[in-house]
């Protein structure tokens, strides 16, 4: 299927998710929420499309910099943290590998590394192979549990843990922790984790300048609805008939679609009936003050340490357990 074109059928794992959570009210409007993240990348042209999010110009300007300007100016303090032992680096949610490249060049200076892309999608984990690989240092990781959602990591660190490699740095960049509910997320890595281990988290912070970046980069940036179209199309929406807004609603952004006519839906002797009126909630951002993400974080590990964008609106941590 050519990048970007509209799937001819339903999806059945996106309808059935549809099913499961059926609808709430706010009002007199129903509000279905298919926000689940493992729905953003089922097709390799749903990950390219995130992608051509990532390279888009609005992102380059906007968000992806805060991150990076962090991980740059953190970095050597963090390879000190980390020490000198041969280290498994454990993308978590790898994306194309970029956000890896600085720790594998950086801790590659001082002892040897070992890249394991983890991400629900095959296409990303190809993807990150395939750029890690041109860096030509470290080994990579390569087996049946790239491809994995965050609920089998365990299963991926008792793999990879070896006396070779014996400590592992784990990386939840990009804000993919807002995907995910905190404490959920959090025990699920701790729990993976050995004594020793790192953690460095890179994601968005509550506070109005994410709430007014959120609202312009979304009514503004194409690749944006581009990207989160590809779930209302493959319940057979077209794209026409629906438009893309954004709210904060419980310390979260919450991207959804208002839909602009009547649609009837059937797939696999069920049938939904949309309303004009009706939302579709696609994606959710949970945003936490700075009290609550180092907060939380100690909950979780031993060693916090926070570190906060200029204007407060990005946090990064390393955490040890």
């Amino acid at each position: 299927m050519k990048k970007g074109s509209k799937p001819q059928e339903i999806n059945g794992l996106i309808f059935r998710e549809l099913i499961k959570r059926g609808y709430s009210l706010d009002g007199n409007t129903r509000i279905w929420d298919v926000s689940d993240s493992k729905l953003w990348y089922l097709k390799p042209y749903q990950a390219q499309a995130y992608l051509d999010l990532l390279d888009s110009q609005d992102y380059k300007s906007g968000f992806a910099p805060k991150e990076e300007i962090m991980i740059n100016e953190n970095i050597q303090e963090i390879v000190d943290r980390v020490g000198d032992t041969p280290l498994n680096i454990i993308d978590l949610g790898c994306g194309d590998g970029r956000k890896a490249v600085k720790f594998i060049e950086e801790i590659g200076k001082k002892t040897k590394v070992r890249y394991c892309p983890i991400d629900i999608s095959a296409f990303m984990v190809k993807k990150a192979i395939e750029n890690i690989s041109k860096l030509n240092q470290g080994v990579i990781v390569k087996s049946q549990w790239n491809i994995s959602d965050f609920e089998n990591l365990e299963n991926v660190t008792n793999l990879i843990s070896d006396k070779e490699y014996p400590k592992s740095l784990f990386l939840l960049l990009g804000n993919t922790l807002s995907n995910f509910e905190f404490h959920d997320l959090l025990y699920q890595i701790r729990t993976s984790m050995k004594s020793g281990d790192s953690l460095v988290i890179g994601n968005g912070i509550e506070n109005e300048t994410v709430e007014e970046d959120m609202v312009r980069f979304t009514t503004t940036n194409k690749y944006n609805n581009e990207f989160l179209v590809k779930i209302p199309e493959q319940l057979g929406f077209n794209q026409k008939d629906i438009k893309l807004n954004v709210r904060f609603k419980n310390h979260r952004v919450e991207f959804y679609y208002d839909i602009q006519k009547d649609y009837h839906i059937k797939f696999g002797g069920r049938e939904v009936r949309f309303q004009k009126g009706d939302q579709i909630v696609v994606a959710v951002s949970y945003h936490y003050s700075k009290e609550d993400f180092t907060g939380f974080l100690n909950i979780y590990f031993d060693e916090v340490i926070t570190k906060f964008s200029d204007d407060g609106s990005y946090g990064l941590a390393f955490c040890k357990k």
